[in-house]
């Protein structure tokens, strides 16, 4: 059967050049709005990978996004938030893009086409078989991420991919594909629209629970987030009032004597215990 790819398929609207801005944006959010819908009928998919994520992760295994463009972008993105968010270390989550780092401000021309430089990235990071591969390709053709992806499970490394093509031979290399077929694009082959979001959509879902599963999130709070600016800080004595029903003075205080929301407040219980 032949591979179609659904994210090149011409637009549903044409003439877009003749469109008004009011008309333009009403059918981009039109289309966004599928999106979610699309997403949620990858949920099983989903839960299945970050179920197997969470356990690697307690026994010390790493997770790492790979993809190119857009793709390795949006993993990049995903992985650098959560040291600040929940106070984990940069190499536990870990984005890769085709074309190294300046990749992520300016496209590096064929870089994505070269199938044996992902797994060379992978390897410069010490991948082991405690560890997690999320291949992250719209198309899921890209040859960067396909081929890292076979070596990853030459070596027992699990491996999953976000794609939002059906039976793709990315989706047919993974131990567990997440499809999201959200369909063609407002501008045809724009991949960065309504297929990144969703793929954005999937990596907010993945890290997040992921980190939860490892205990990173008290209640509804991130307490273990980096004080990094004044507004962090503020929600950090937010969070110490709310939790202990403390002044804001003694939660200030609690603050900058512990520098984390998570110490501060157990330390609180302890002595009052």
């Amino acid at each position: 059967m032949e591979f179609i790819k659904t994210t090149e398929q011409d637009s549903k609207y044409n003439h877009l050049e003749k469109m008004t801005v009011f008309e333009l944006i009403m059918n981009i959010n039109n289309e966004d709005k599928t999106v979610p819908l699309a997403v949620e009928k990858a949920i099983p998919s989903i839960e299945k990978l970050i179920l197997e994520i969470a356990v690697r992760m307690k026994n010390g295994g790493r997770l790492f996004y790979i993809g190119a463009g857009t793709s390795g972008r949006l993993g990049i993105v995903d992985a650098s938030e959560c040291p600040p968010t929940f106070g984990v270390p940069h190499e536990l989550v870990v984005g890769l893009i085709a074309g190294g780092d300046s990749a992520i401000r300016k496209a590096v021309e064929f870089a994505e086409d070269d199938t044996t430089q992902g797994w060379k990235d992978l390897k410069e990071q010490n991948i082991s078989e405690n560890d997690t591969v999320i291949g992250i390709a719209a198309s899921g053709t890209t040859p960067y991420v396909i081929g890292a992806l076979k070596e990853c499970n030459k070596h027992n490394v699990l491996t999953g991919c976000i794609t939002c093509n059906h039976n793709s031979p990315l989706s047919n290399i993974s131990k567990h594909p997440i499809e999201v077929i959200v369909g063609s694009e407002f501008v045809t082959g724009s991949s960065r629209m309504k297929a990144g979001t969703a793929q954005k959509l999937v990596l907010n879902m993945i890290s997040t629970a992921v980190m939860i599963q490892l205990g990173k999130v008290k209640g509804n709070k991130m307490v273990d987030m980096q004080l990094s600016n004044h507004k962090l800080v503020d929600r950090g004595i937010k969070m110490i009032m709310s939790e202990l029903q403390v002044s804001i003075e003694t939660a200030k205080e609690l603050l900058a004597e512990h520098q984390n929301v998570r110490k501060a407040i157990n330390s609180y219980d302890k002595k009052n215990k």
